[in-house]
């Protein structure tokens, strides 16, 4: 795999394989990479609910159907807010951008040092599938123990890196394909959540083996 220099980059955007919507400013583009904006979504965790018990903590069970909505606070800002990262709290944010990949890159989305030096930690999501198209959801954590981090939706984040593929995929869409930040999040196939849940993995490894050739 080789990594997409700018001039690559801007020409798979010009032949419409890669596409940024809102499109890019000149801010954000790099030598081999394309700063991220943050979106205006933050996703919350709640640490308690009031039940008829009283007040319980939260427990987290990701796997259980509508985990999302039970134990996320989904926040909308709108333009001129901002959101208050408190010390060691962990969020989850929505990209400003949505993108699309084309079947033969992928990408990989990175963090950018200035953020690192404010005392903030972007987790590495992983594999941006070739053929995805949406919004993308950046894990942020606040790792100072005193500083309140302030974060402007609109600020660059983070980098998305792509990669050629030696050869084109036949792309499977995720859950999250061209679906909201929210719609899709910690529901998992039905099928392997029962195997999971049951300590059946040796069935799921069976009866879902790859088969090659």
């Amino acid at each position: 795999m080789a990594v997409l220099s700018q001039t690559q980059i801007l020409e798979r955007i010009d032949d419409g394989a890669i596409l940024f919507e809102p499109h890019l400013d000149t801010f954000q583009l790099q030598a081999h990479a394309v700063d991220l904006r943050l979106g205006f979504t933050f996703i919350v965790a709640k640490q308690w609910r009031l039940t008829k018990n009283g007040r319980e903590a939260v427990s987290v069970n990701p796997l259980k159907e509508g985990y999302h909505s039970d134990h996320f606070d989904v926040l909308e800002l709108e333009e001129g807010q901002y959101f208050e990262l408190l010390p060691n709290e962990s969020v989850s944010v929505s990209s400003l951008e949505s993108v699309r990949t084309p079947d033969d890159l992928m990408a990989i989305l990175y963090p950018r040092s200035s953020v690192n030096r404010r005392g903030l930690s972007v987790d590495l999501t992983g594999i941006i599938d070739s053929g995805y198209e949406g919004q993308l959801v950046i894990p942020v954590k606040n790792n100072t123990n005193s500083q309140v981090i302030r974060l402007y939706p609109g600020e660059r984040f983070c980098q998305i890196v792509f990669e050629s593929l030696s050869d084109p995929v036949d792309a499977r869409k995720s859950r999250y394909h061209k679906k909201d930040v929210i719609e899709g999040t910690a529901k998992e196939d039905a099928q392997e959540v029962s195997l999971i849940t049951s300590g059946k993995i040796g069935d799921l490894k069976e009866k879902h083996r790859i088969i090659s050739g």
